[in-house]
């Protein structure tokens, strides 16, 4: 009995030991619990080292680029004149009196050490003067060389008396989605402030036909026409827009691709405007009923709904029906990266375009041309370059044929006719009607010449 008993005492001691062995060793409770406490329970994470994906972000050094930048890039001072409420007064005695000075700013980026300096449209739109501040605190006078409302972009001109610093254009095709990217610029008047983030998209569609880098550096306004430049301090955008109820930075923020940018700018220098090759096709907007009916509404690609007569997707033998999967090297998943690659490019140039037409795929060479048509400012009309069949039916050599009327402008006669003239200023083409229709302010009275198939001309005023 004293035997049994030893030996059940062994083996209950051995079970023991085997068990708590097990837990010990083997066994990790795959579950927590909570208990009613006033402090917040802790779970420890694992202990293993860092990945070397980690251990790079943190070795990223962004000083050399900062240093780089900050002194190439401005601040942009511009006074404009604004008009007050009018009144019966105005009538005998002129709006001048309610004219009152306003100050804005914003930013900009020295691209040539002779002075040339790349900014927003919107910072410099209608100055009476503009003044440029450098990071060492010099000021100079600055004059407007071109801009260009529809991208944002536009040049202005100072003159150092030494070579300054400058950046110089990256290649923004070559950005990546979660590469570092540091936006510098001079946010409610701080000058050289410096914000890092990455680019969140590519080829944003803010509603404007633009292709847009999406970042979560931090821009406020002010930092409007600043640099948007990687980790080698190259120059990828030009910060330009946030989308904010409040007005502020909520996330994220928008530049133009410095591809964009560039060509815009070159364009200005060469040639005094800017040279915009299209392809010529129209797509089906995506979330409407008619992306739905089209079964179109989650392809990958741009559906083309219809081409433009006499372009060049109409000589290259493009089609509806047809879906654009890349242009040159440039892979095509949505319309902001079709139209985000061909804005770099001019009338002439010619892509390679990849279709998928009815399942297979075909490489289409197309020279791209210049627009034919366009929807002025201010009052909205839309008008195309007038065609050799159009200038015998209305016997002149000039002009641009109203194609479209905003439904406030129905009542005016104005569909069919062609403008010759805005005020006292000959229309040549959509080029002219653009700028001259640009240039008139909001208050200002204005008029346009017109005429009918007939050979009737009316002159029409609009205040």
């Amino acid at each position: 009995m004293k035997n049994i008993a030893t030996l059940f005492l062994v083996a209950l001691f051995a079970g023991a030991i085997t068990l708590g062995s097990y837990l010990l060793f083997f066994d990790s409770p795959d579950s927590t619990v909570v208990t009613s406490s006033s402090e917040m329970p802790v779970i420890t994470t694992s202990g293993s080292p860092s990945s070397l994906a980690n251990k790079a972000i943190e070795d990223v050094d962004f000083t050399i680029a900062a240093e780089k930048t900050v002194n190439a890039v401005v601040h942009v001072k511009n006074l404009t004149i604004s008009k007050g409420s009018t009144s019966i007064f105005d009538f005998f005695y002129g709006s001048e009196g309610n004219s009152r000075p306003q100050l804005g700013s914003g930013s900009g980026v020295i691209i040539s050490p002779d002075g040339y300096i790349v900014t927003n449209n919107h910072v410099i739109d209608k100055a009476k003067e503009l003044h440029v501040t450098l990071n060492n605190n010099g000021s100079y006078e600055a004059t407007v060389v071109g801009a260009d409302p529809a991208t944002d972009i536009a040049l202005i001109k100072i003159e150092p008396e030494q070579p300054l610093p400058y950046l110089a254009f990256g290649d923004s095709d070559n950005t990546k989605i979660g590469e570092w990217v540091l936006a510098v610029g001079n946010p409610f008047n701080l000058t050289s402030t410096v914000t890092a983030g990455i680019v969140s998209a590519k080829a944003r569609n803010l509603g404007r036909n633009q292709s847009f880098l999406q970042t979560d550096a931090a821009v406020n306004p002010g930092n409007s026409g600043g640099a948007l430049v990687n980790t080698n301090g190259d120059l990828i955008g030009i910060n330009t827009a946030i989308t904010s109820q409040t007005g502020s930075y909520v996330g994220y923020s928008f530049a133009v691709p410095s591809n964009l940018a560039k060509k815009v700018i070159e364009d200005i220098m060469e040639f005094g405007n800017v040279q915009k090759g299209i392809l010529g096709i129209t797509t089906v907007r995506l979330n409407t009923q008619q992306a739905f009916d089209k079964g179109v509404n989650e392809i990958d690609g741009v559906y083309i709904d219809s081409i433009e007569d006499e372009s060049g997707a109409d000589d290259a033998g493009l089609q509806t029906g047809d879906v654009i999967k890349k242009v040159d090297d440039i892979r095509v998943r949505r319309f902001g990266d079709l139209t985000g690659y061909v804005s770099t490019k001019r009338p002439g140039d010619k892509v390679e375009v990849t279709i998928n037409r009815k399942g297979r795929n075909i490489v289409v060479p197309v020279v791209l041309k210049k627009r034919q048509s366009a929807i002025v400012p201010g009052i909205g009309i839309e008008v195309r370059n007038l065609s050799d069949s159009d200038k015998r039916t209305f016997k002149v050599k000039n002009g641009v044929k109203i194609t479209g009327v905003p439904e406030r402008y129905q009542g005016y006669g104005l569909d069919g006719k062609v403008v010759i003239q805005i005020d006292d200023e000959i229309v040549r083409n959509i080029d002219d009607a653009n700028r001259l229709f640009s240039d008139i302010s909001r208050y200002e009275r204005f008029s346009i010449t017109l005429i009918d198939d007939e050979g009737e001309r009316e002159r029409l005023i609009f205040q």
